[in-house]
């Protein structure tokens, strides 16, 4: 995917929620060879593997495709890429209050490993806490 069909499709996942990439920042990020994109159309998962340990940059769902398993499906690629580059562990934030997410993470096998207070700031109310949530990669051979 080009950075103007992630940013395109990070836009719409995010509405309304002030969150969305641009092209050029996602071009940015896809500059490194640490940095992958895996996915489609319908949803992607971006990331790095750094030192063994990979980090889960963003993922995205267009809403048409919510529910359908799109969202697990990106993840499992990027964890299976990650582990081809060598990741034994992988990171992520959330939000805290991003329940969808969390349930995909907490189905997925992730636990939290610690919270940054007021790290997501919300337009109406308080910023929401990002939870860091970890997973053991299981390395195949």
């Amino acid at each position: 995917m080009t950075p103007e069909a992630l940013a395109g499709l990070h836009g719409r996942a995010f509405a309304g929620q002030g969150r969305a990439w641009s092209a050029q920042e996602f071009a940015g990020l896809l500059d490194s060879p640490l940095v992958f994109a895996v996915g489609d159309a319908r949803g992607f998962a971006l990331g790095r593997v750094i030192a063994g340990e990979a980090e889960l940059l963003t993922i995205a769902t267009d809403p048409e495709a919510r529910r359908q398993g799109v969202g697990r499906g990106a993840l499992a690629l990027f964890e299976a890429e990650a582990v081809a580059r060598g990741a034994g562990t992988v990171f992520l934030e959330v939000a805290e209050d991003n329940t969808a997410a969390r349930g995909l993470y907490a189905v997925a096998g992730y636990e939290q490993a610690a919270r940054r207070e007021g790290y997501y700031p919300r337009a109406n109310g308080p910023a929401a806490d990002a939870l860091i949530l970890r997973k053991a990669l299981l390395r195949q051979g």
